[in-house]
């Protein structure tokens, strides 16, 4: 086959119809099977529009909430807001990407679905990969693109420098019914050691996801008594979490995310998505970066499967283009999230910033990009 691609997320299933769509043999190998939810802000800002309708994959249908405002508490509840430049929409994961998936079925790509790759080799003499699902079955690609998320045991197997490093962080996500909450905000509400984001999705769904460290669980022992003692200090936090109607019999969980560095190419596999490297939700802008991660890997392979480029100009065009596009806002978003690391420095800073719009804005413009 031309690609195969490890993870069926929004940078899976992107690169899957852009490439599909060039005319290559696709496949994807998924652990799970659609639809499911994923731990995830489920915020998109609109630079990816006009990405996504050159897939024929316009969102519009999936009658997503238009948001246009952004409003952020500090632990106490001081608040700061500010419009969105370019704006964006709300979409679960559980719709977007079954969406996604359905039309990369009509279009001819193949899926191996509930099943996980357990290592890829890269065969240099065939100049293609050589890859084994747990199964034991194995696949042949001339591409592999690792679009598989935050986190895989296949890190482990590549040796990337991030996994042998503990994460003190994990996430926690709902939908949530919530009367009265405005659909055109992203609201991000800050308390000790973590932050929350809340946003309204389609029909009359809100996300609610926040970012804690296994400290916090572990000193208070389940979820509920950790929200109500820590999330909860956080005025706006307990309005929230008193009087919404909360969608999920259990919360979706994830734990050891990463905000180290990651490479974009590990051992000849384009990586994508969460796969090359982490925003901090703090920024908001995860699912934006995973899709146009997405049409730079299927740029990059499209040069090397139409023989324009050799695999090694592939891997350095790649990597230098997403450094290009996304060093700098993990970079940033990484200091953003040391400035709301604790609530007296929290505190301070959306006391500051509250009287200063501008560097708000400038803020959000460096960790956002534009329409592609």
């Amino acid at each position: 086959m031309d690609i195969l691609l490890i993870g069926g997320g929004l940078a899976g299933l992107a690169a899957a119809l852009d490439l599909a769509g060039r005319g290559y043999q696709v496949t994807v190998v998924e652990r799970k099977h659609y639809p499911f939810h994923k731990v995830c802000g489920e915020y998109v800002s609109n630079e990816v529009l006009p990405y996504l309708r050159r897939l024929q994959a316009d969102p519009a249908q999936l009658a997503p909430a238009a948001i246009t405002q952004f409003l952020l508490s500090s632990p106490g509840g001081r608040t700061l807001a500010s419009p969105l430049d370019l704006g964006g929409f709300g979409v679960s994961r559980y719709a977007l990407d079954d969406f996604l998936y359905q039309q990369a079925v009509a279009r001819g790509v193949v899926f191996h679905l509930k099943s996980t790759v357990t290592d890829v080799a890269f065969e240099p003499r065939a100049n293609q990969h050589r890859v084994t699902l747990a199964d034991g079955r194995t696949l042949s690609a001339r591409v592999v693109l690792g679009t598989y998320g935050k986190r895989a045991n296949l890190d482990r197997q590549l040796q990337r420098g991030f996994f042998a490093r503990r994460s003190p962080y994990l996430g926690v996500k709902y939908h949530l019914r919530l009367p009265g909450f405005p659909r055109d905000v992203i609201a991000l509400h800050n308390f000790a050691d973590g932050y929350a984001g809340i946003s309204a999705i389609e029909g009359d769904k809100l996300c609610f996801c926040y970012l804690t460290t296994r400290d916090n669980l572990r000193q208070h022992g389940t979820i509920a008594a950790m929200e109500h003692a820590v999330l909860m200090q956080n005025p706006h936090l307990r309005e929230i979490l008193d009087a919404a109607e909360v969608l999920y019999p259990q919360p979706e969980v994830i734990n050891e995310i990463s905000f180290a560095p990651k490479q974009p190419v590990e051992q000849h596999i384009l990586m994508c998505g969460d796969a090359a490297g982490l925003i901090t939700p703090l920024c908001g802008n995860g699912m934006a970066m995973a899709l146009h991660g997405a049409a730079l890997a299927a740029e990059a392979t499209h040069g090397f499967l139409s023989d324009k480029n050799s695999r090694a100009t592939m891997e350095s065009a790649y990597s230098r283009n997403w450094n290009a596009q996304f060093g700098a806002r993990l970079r940033v978003g990484r200091a953003v999230q040391r400035l709301f690391g604790g609530p007296v420095l929290s505190e301070a800073v959306v006391a500051t910033l509250r009287h200063w719009p501008g560097a708000v804005r400038t803020l959000m413009r460096q960790t956002h990009g534009q329409p592609f």
